[in-house]
């Protein structure tokens, strides 16, 4: 009987038969059989003849897969023979490919994700050389986190085991400074950071040197600049004007370009301003020609002034030093002017301040004015993002949504996140005093696309926003009785007493619990689909190292392909556009499943925001996705459905308005060629960077 088997290598294994009948099942299930028993029949002839044909001897992988290769041959099983060729055929190109990277891959990642962790993530001595496999730094990450059970006299060694388990699958993942710091020196585990912007030279350059050294250790961070005085204003201190805060966000921009993330990102940055202040008009047209690259912009437009664009009133600018009306405008000439702008630049965002501190928890602790660069985050100033995302593929188990497996991923991610906040090394006394004191987390969601796919569900279908608002509310649900839970065992968060929650509930350790991030390239390391963005394409050609090419497909589509007998000419086809809506060959019940970011209406788009904001306490990052022939009057009515629908804040990007973007639709008759950089966005998503 063998035991053992010789991997490629040359390491000597447990010989595991189950693996043999998976890989038979997998080519079965590809060519529409469905029956159960044959993979199992098939393997254990392939294990006699593995058994007789090397006796006293270890076969190797290769061998065994010849031999599965034969048996199939001989029992006349023709189609399921071209489904495994083909299997064997992608696993050998994907291992060539990855054997660039010089990456040991115990853990069969994806050839993005293995990129990505060697550029970003794994840990690498003085001279540059990688000393970590994806793996280790799961275990290095797991087991950081979990000693901060040491302090309540738990088990740590049995939560870093649980930890390990869904980081490894790949079930859960927090934000990015989390895995690469959890366990260094650095120890900076934070995705982001609201820093208050004074109006003083003192206080501006405060901020300033704060932002440098947060963006140091490899977080984002988000500022209100409503406070400065505006351009013209006196300064008594020399009798001299004010520049105003479009000409102090310049420094911020440029400190950005010279500071790089902890060696490994740019920075990135949320600038806000209150429609109310009187350098309005400056600020919304601030990124016309490509400037402030290093921020996202957003106008915080509160009810009065929405009020006042749909009554087209006047409205009043106010100077924030004397809080005296300087000029009263047009509310719907302003708007008009957002608007244009969005359109042209994809800049600004609103923010809906007063829905924000509506329903924010700790009104009696303090005002929120300024989101983190993404904008799923509205804080106070000083606080912290500590945010993390399950991967929703994971828990669709035989077309159905397995709940008690999201359960127990959304107690375990509110556990690990709350112990992030105890082990954090913050970058300001300042900012560990009020994140401690409110102790908020944002858990939130990868994969949706991909799980809506899996269970034959429309993106842009009634059905999927009823599923959307169900998941929501069953992870927000189970997210709050495990902080009810840690709140009994380790005390609430310290402005318990202050918060609304006290009303309801007897103890919390969490002022919030959920946010929805967009899940940059934690979403990559996972393979799958951003946040809550639809598909950005179906198919298109990556260019990853030393003029390798490689034509990527989502893998759920694949599968499709494999049932329908589609060879790799339609996949050329389909990478011209990404889209497959105009492929004749492909029917219509599978078009209606895959369709792309930009195949979508925007009201589909603003409606699944809005289904997700109903059951989160931060807010949600989503992408607007709109069509380079989309015009003004859809962005204007997109930004005033936001307002009804209760959105936190909204982002629109038309495609090609801005002069760098991260994925390129190629003209007609060119396929679409994306780097493993390019990718790392899907959605659209036009920030400047995304620190998850």
């Amino acid at each position: 009987m063998i035991t053992k088997i010789k991997k490629r290598s040359g390491e000597i294994a447990k010989f595991e038969p189950e693996k043999i009948k998976n890989a038979i099942h997998k080519a079965i299930i590809a060519v529409n059989e469905h029956d159960g028993r044959l993979a199992q029949r098939l393997a254990n002839e392939v294990v006699d003849i593995l058994s007789k044909r090397f006796k006293n001897k270890i076969p190797g992988v290769e061998d065994a897969q010849d031999i599965v290769e034969q048996v199939l041959i001989k029992g006349g099983f023709d189609k399921i023979v071209k489904s495994y060729r083909v299997y064997r055929k992608k696993r050998a190109e994907i291992r060539r490919l990855k054997s660039f990277f010089g990456v040991k891959d115990e853990l069969k990642l994806s050839i993005n994700a293995l990129k990505v962790l060697k550029e970003r993530y794994l840990l690498k001595d003085e001279t540059g050389k990688i000393i970590e496999t994806p793996s280790q730094i799961f275990r290095r990450v797991a087991r950081h986190v979990a000693s901060a059970d040491e302090r309540y006299g738990l088990n740590a060694k049995k939560t870093e085991e649980e930890f390990y388990s869904i980081l490894s699958n790949l079930e859960f993942l927090p934000n990015s400074p989390t895995l690469m710091n959890a366990g260094t020196k650095l120890g900076q585990l934070s995705a982001c950071f609201i820093l208050p912007v004074g109006d003083s030279t003192e206080e501006i350059f405060d901020a300033v040197k704060y932002m440098a050294e947060i963006h140091r250790s490899g977080g984002g961070t988000g500022f209100s600049f409503s406070r400065l005085r505006p351009k013209g204003d006196i300064v008594t201190s020399t009798m001299g004007a004010a520049s105003g805060p479009v000409s102090f966000m310049r420094v911020f921009d440029v400190t950005t370009d010279v500071i790089k993330q902890g060696g490994r990102r740019r920075g990135a940055n949320m600038g806000i301003l209150h429609v109310s202040h009187p350098d309005i008009e400056e600020f919304i047209s601030s990124k016309a020609k490509g400037a402030f690259r290093n921020f996202n912009i957003s106008v915080a437009v509160d009810d009065k002034f929405i009020r006042a664009v749909m009554k087209n009133k006047k409205y009043s600018l106010i100077n924030p030093r004397t809080e005296k009306v300087v000029k009263r405008i047009n509310a719907g000439l302003l708007f008009d002017l957002i608007c244009t702008m969005a359109w042209e630049t994809g800049d600004p965002g609103l923010i809906f301040i007063d829905e924000i501190n509506k329903k924010h928890v700790l009104r009696k602790v303090g005002e929120i004015e300024s989101t983190n660069p993404c904008g799923e985050v509205p804080a106070l100033p000083y606080e912290s993002c500590n945010l993390g995302s399950i991967n929703l593929i994971k828990v669709v188990e035989h077309g159905k949504i397995n709940w008690n497996k999201l359960r127990e991923l959304v107690r375990l991610g509110v556990h690990f996140l709350d112990n992030v906040i105890d082990i954090n090394k913050y970058p300001l006394r300042e900012i560990e005093k009020v994140t401690k004191s409110n102790r908020k987390i944002g858990l939130g969601v990868m994969g949706l696309a991909e799980m809506l796919i899996k269970l034959n569900v429309p993106y842009d279908s009634d059905k999927a926003l009823k599923l959307a608002e169900k998941l929501m509310k069953f992870i927000s649900a189970e997210a709050r009785k495990k902080s009810q839970e840690l709140g009994e065992k380790r005390g609430s968060f310290p402005n318990f007493k202050k918060s609304m929650l006290c009303k309801k509930y007897k103890t919390m350790r969490n002022a919030t619990v959920t946010a929805i991030a967009p899940t940059g390239t934690i979403s990559i390391i996972a393979g799958t689909t951003s946040g809550i963005e639809p598909l950005f394409a179906i198919s298109f050609v990556r260019n990853v190292m030393e003029g390798a090419r490689l034509l990527e497909t989502n893998k759920e589509f694949e599968e499709a392909m494999k049932k329908y007998s589609w060879g790799e000419e339609l996949l050329e086809k389909i990478a011209l556009t990404g889209s497959v809506q105009n492929i004749k060959e492909i029917p219509a019940n599978v078009k209606k499943i895959f369709v792309t970011a930009h195949d979508i209406d925007y009201r589909w788009h603003l409606r699944m925001q809005a289904a997700f904001q109903r059951y989160t306490d931060n807010a949600v990052s989503k992408t607007i996705n709109l069509r380079q022939e989309n015009t003004v009057e859809d962005v204007k009515k997109i930004y005033l459905l936001a307002y009804k629908l209760k959105c936190k804040g909204i982002t629109v990007y038309r495609y090609g308005s801005k002069p760098e973007q991260v994925l390129y639709i190629a003209p007609l008759g060119k396929k679409r060629s994306f780097t493993t950089a390019e990718s790392e966005y899907s959605g659209g998503c036009p920030e400047p960077y995304c620190p998850f």
